[in-house]
């Protein structure tokens, strides 16, 4: 395992564009980082379909942009052992000190972490047997500049994959004003830089405008009973976004605290049926030269 910076990417590139950081509609903080950490475990199943369906092959390489502190890299490494690699991607440093660690700590030799950014990653192109991004087109205002990336990155007849949510079917049952409140406070401050919750459902017309073929696309409804960690991912984004919507004026710190403490209590009730959101999986093939 190696972890290394590739130069000439981000806010260093000499242009006018934003760094990576600034447009990652979810910002960097302790709490962001372990909802992401969690996730990882809470999604592995959609996860490992994905990968199932695609059919990685020992020996192949792979590679998860926007992997955060641990990604899908575990299972990656395990579908191409023995003798394949893995790369996993993250624009914050301190994302891919976390990555290393993970890695590190679980022996996954195969592989290595990168701090760069997603729309232009500085790797060579036609590299890798599968480019995946999981709730990182959704996170940032021109989704289409890191498909592209991903597009250039996967070798001739090589699989893109996303898994991205689209929130317009979210409901919470009973009905809370709390949970209506939270939801328009987050929608409010995730939307801000331009970002579109609703992009689960433009994946595959991205896909086929990115020039990708074969493609295909499964919709997960995922309902969570109390006590899962992914029950409460909307009062979790909030805490994530906290610093951004105090700062955008779109609530105050006594409504935030009551707001959480409501939606919580609500979603600890088993009878209270809430969905967050859809979660939209879809593949590609490039193709072949």
């Amino acid at each position: 395992m190696a972890t290394a910076t590739v130069p000439g990417t981000g806010s260093d590139r000499g242009t006018a564009e934003p760094a990576a950081a600034d447009v990652y509609a979810l910002g960097s903080n302790p709490a962001e980082s372990a909802r992401l950490q969690r996730q990882s475990d809470e999604l592995r199943p959609q996860t490992a379909e994905l990968l199932a369906r695609i059919g990685l092959e020992p020996g192949q390489s792979a590679i998860d942009l926007g992997c955060g502190p641990s990604g899908i890299l575990e299972l990656l490494s395990a579908a191409v052992s023995p003798g394949g690699r893995v790369v996993g991607l993250d624009a914050d440093p301190a994302h891919t000190a976390m990555a290393s660690r993970y890695v590190m700590a679980r022996g996954l030799d195969n592989v290595t972490v990168v701090t760069a950014d997603a729309r232009h990653t500085g790797l060579p192109p036609d590299t890798f047997d599968l480019v995946h991004a999981r709730t990182v087109l959704v996170t940032i205002p021109e989704p289409q500049e890191v498909l592209a990336e991903m597009v250039r990155l996967a070798r001739p007849g090589g699989w893109v994959a996303s898994q991205e949510p689209d929130i317009e079917g979210a409901f919470c049952y009973p009905p809370l004003p709390a949970w209506d409140r939270l939801r328009e406070i987050f929608r409010a401050g995730f939307s801000r830089s331009g970002a579109d919750l609703l992009i689960g459902r433009r994946l595959t017309e991205l896909y086929r405008q990115a020039g990708l073929e074969e493609v295909e696309v499964v919709v997960y409804a995922p309902v969570y009973p109390p006590g899962h960690s992914r029950r409460t991912i909307l009062p979790d984004l909030v805490r994530s976004l906290r610093p951004m919507i105090l700062e955008l004026g779109l609530s105050d710190e006594p409504e935030l605290a009551e707001l959480d403490r409501a939606v919580r209590e609500h979603l600890a009730d088993a009878r209270t049926v809430s969905l967050a959101h859809l979660l939209v999986v879809a593949w590609g093939r490039k193709p072949p030269a």
